[in-house]
């Protein structure tokens, strides 16, 4: 089936002029709704595919996976420029991702000065947190989806060291741990296909996290955050379901580095590929988890109202870049695996 076909079925038109010619006759794909958030769906499945952020309908990480990341946690430490360990050196946080990545993270357009309600605007004026060793850097960049960061030799990585880094006088050896947020705009095919941009979405995340590893030799940890709601998207940039779906992608690349560290390493989810964190990738797991369905809160209480959206229902007005920057804030705030290196007071376990 050629993409226009593709695209007028999941639009629900049976039959339409494709380049002159006429697709036959085929009843309307049904695009399924979303309406229960990972974190509350559980052992219950959507389109057959189990809930909960971790493996078994799970909100909890598995315990061997904990300890690795524990262990990754205590390792992050203040580097000199060379990447040597160093007293009076830096850890680099670093954002990778697109336009609501950024606006989230820090602004719209830029590393410094960032919006304040963002969560580096957010965590630059909070006393707490430990700026004497710990420098965040906005790396995402909008327009910026998924395949501009799947290979080491991406030029987003360049654009990255030379405006982002030294300008503050920071290597990439001193890069740590990293947030990570993406998608791929125009999403055409949904879950359960094994053609869905959510199974995409698996393979360029375990591209990501190696080609992460090699530009960043010292990153210890990525967190991974999935989209948040976009049922109010008046566009095809990258509406429900995919945004929901983008959940299940984060949920899949972090079981797949679970079970293939529980097989001894051998690679489990050809999907994902190879993320032996004592090789090839960061330890990863999830950062705060983002969606919600809209007005209907789930369980912790989260909503999104059409306010906290621009007018193309997709990226967030400055209320939304809010909610999600005090999430991202409170996560590292309150993280095993973050507060040792994030907070002036703060240790990991």
């Amino acid at each position: 089936m050629n993409r226009c076909v593709a695209a007028l079925l999941l639009l629900g038109l049976a039959t339409a002029s494709c380049g002159g010619g006429t697709a036959a006759p085929s009843p309307p794909i049904v695009v399924p709704s979303p309406p229960v958030a990972l974190t509350d769906l559980g052992t219950t499945t959507y389109e057959g595919f189990q809930g909960g952020l971790y493996p078994n309908g799970s909100n909890v990480i598995p315990e061997p996976h904990r300890t690795a990341g524990l262990q990754r946690a205590n390792a992050v430490q203040p580097r000199d420029l060379a990447g040597n360990p160093s007293a009076s050196g830096k850890v680099v946080l670093l954002s990778i991702g697109m336009s609501n990545t950024t606006q989230e993270f820090c602004s719209q357009n830029s590393d410094l000065p960032c919006d304040p309600w963002t969560f580096m605007g957010q965590a630059l004026a909070d006393p707490s947190v430990r700026h004497a060793t710990l420098e965040m850097v906005n790396g995402a960049a909008g327009g910026r989806s998924a395949e501009f960061w799947d290979s080491a030799a991406d030029p987003d990585y360049d654009r990255i060291r030379d405006t982002r880094l030294a300008p503050r006088g920071l290597s990439e050896l001193q890069v740590q741990v990293a947030w990570v947020k993406v998608a791929n705009p125009g999403p055409m095919v949904s879950l359960p296909s094994a053609q869905s941009d959510a199974f995409l979405l698996v393979t360029q995340m375990g591209n990501i996290a190696r080609a992460l590893k090699v530009r960043y030799p010292n990153l210890q940890m990525i967190f991974f955050s999935s989209r948040i709601y976009a049922g109010y998207a008046t566009t095809t940039l990258n509406p429900e379901p995919y945004a929901y779906e983008s959940g299940f992608a984060v949920k899949w690349v972090i079981q797949a580095q679970i079970d293939q560290m529980n097989s001894g390493g051998a690679v489990v989810d050809p999907r994902a590929g190879d993320l032996n964190y004592n090789t090839v990738a960061p330890w990863i797991a999830w950062g705060p988890y983002l969606w919600a369905n809209g007005t209907n809160a789930r369980s912790d209480g989260l909503t999104w109202v059409p306010s906290d959206f621009e007018n193309d229902g997709t990226h967030p007005a400055q209320s939304g870049e809010q909610k999600v920057g005090t999430m991202l804030l409170t996560f590292f705030q309150g993280s095993p695996h973050t507060r040792c290196w994030f907070l002036v007071a703060g240790t990991c376990p």
